[in-house]
């Protein structure tokens, strides 16, 4: 079902903040979908999808080309796939708000000086929470 991004109820809200591990569907150079298993932050204001990475990942470097992305989180017959335009985020303030956002989820992630962000700027959300 589909769930209008700027009303979300608080039943999906608070199953965007469990710790659940989502997968995020990135495209490749030749179109075809790269799939990782990924943490990720919603923020749903925003309506903003944050995960965080290193800057050789494949998943860095097919955000960096644009395009469309989903990052999708799955807890038995919960689901819900946020699906919008992705991009690569690579200063360090944008880079710090999404090591903040996933800390606050799941843990504090090791410190890296390749870390980079990806984002997807959230248009359509599927799913059932």
């Amino acid at each position: 079902m589909a769930l209008d991004p700027g009303a979300l109820s608080p039943d999906v809200l608070s199953f965007l903040h469990e710790r659940v591990v989502g997968t995020l569907t990135t495209l490749r150079a030749d179109g075809s979908p790269h799939v990782s298993a990924v943490g990720f932050a919603y923020d749903a204001p925003a309506r903003v999808v944050r995960v965080i990475t290193w800057s050789a990942s494949v998943k860095a470097r097919n955000a960096a080309r644009g395009g469309r992305a989903v990052v999708a989180q799955v807890d038995g017959g919960r689901w819900l796939a946020l699906e919008g335009s992705v991009r690569l985020v690579t200063d360090p303030d944008g880079v710090a708000a999404a090591v903040g956002a996933y800390a606050m989820r799941y843990r504090q992630p090791g410190e890296r000086p390749d870390r980079v962000a990806i984002e997807i700027a959230v248009d359509r959300i599927l799913g059932r929470a």
